[in-house]
């Protein structure tokens, strides 16, 4: 499948999804939401996924001048835009059974501060920033924006950023814990890939674990969460990657995972 909006690339054992209108800052319209779940259905047998935006932005938000099919002008646009484009991928990209890695360069702002928050390892140029600025605009965050940022740095902070529409930029967003790592902005791309590529050489079957037990973890209770944790060891003990690492322990050797 080709896309208008979007590139999909194969490096190796990951799957790298670029967001591809730069003469828009990588503005998303609907279409380009459901371009990259359809390429996410797409990534076959990629071990990884490494999402990141081309030109001088990550995202900077919903395509505001969007007009026809692409338009989200009022609240009932709005509200079809988030149902049946951006909710479903934010849902998607929450439920991959592969580890995502982030590269935020220059803005991710609205909608694309929700995507890029819904990365397992998200990265960002020193000179990236994170924005919720729909206060400015009489409007309130979406993309599940509310859920994760409070979840991931706490009410006064998640607070700070929705009702002052502040930006926080990328060293302040890595001491808040609101991102895994800021770094220079020319080492950005070759760190996302060799960290993309790290997990794509390890366990699958047990990250993919790990990724949804961490989800369920957040909303569960401390019975449910072992519970589930054992349920987790008993499908990655089964797994081919787990003999492996058993016997490249008993060895002395690093293990050779296939993700399988």
């Amino acid at each position: 499948m080709s896309f208008e909006t979007i590139r999909l690339e194969r490096m190796g054992p990951v799957a790298k999804i670029v967001l591809d209108r730069p003469d828009r800052l990588n503005a998303m319209p609907p279409s380009m939401a459901i371009e990259i779940g359809d390429a996410l259905a797409q990534i076959g047998d990629a071990r990884a996924v490494l999402l990141t935006g081309e030109g001088r932005s990550f995202c900077s938000g919903a395509d505001l001048a969007a007009k026809g099919e692409r338009s989200i002008a009022g609240g009932a646009g709005s509200y079809k835009a988030l149902t049946e484009a951006y909710n479903p991928l934010i849902q998607k990209m929450a439920r991959l059974a592969v580890p995502v890695v982030v590269a935020v360069n220059g803005a991710a702002a609205g909608i694309g501060c929700s995507l890029a928050l819904t990365g397992d390892f998200v990265l960002a140029a020193k000179s990236a920033y994170f924005l919720q600025a729909f206060v400015n605009i009489g409007l309130v965050p979406d993309g599940g924006a509310s859920w994760v940022i409070a979840r991931l740095v706490g009410k006064a902070r998640a607070t700070q950023m929705m009702m002052l529409g502040e930006r926080i930029g990328a060293e302040q967003a890595a001491d808040w814990g609101l991102i895994y790592k800021a770094v220079d902005d020319d080492l950005l791309a070759d760190e996302a890939l060799a960290l993309a590529t790290r997990l794509a050489n390890g366990p699958t079957v047990a990250i993919g674990t790990m990724r949804r037990n961490i989800a369920l973890g957040l909303e569960s209770d401390l019975a449910t969460a072992l519970m589930v944790e054992a349920e987790g060891q008993r499908q990655a003990g089964d797994s081919t990657d787990a003999a492996e690492g058993v016997q490249a322990f008993m060895e002395k050797r690093k293990a050779q995972f296939t993700g399988q």
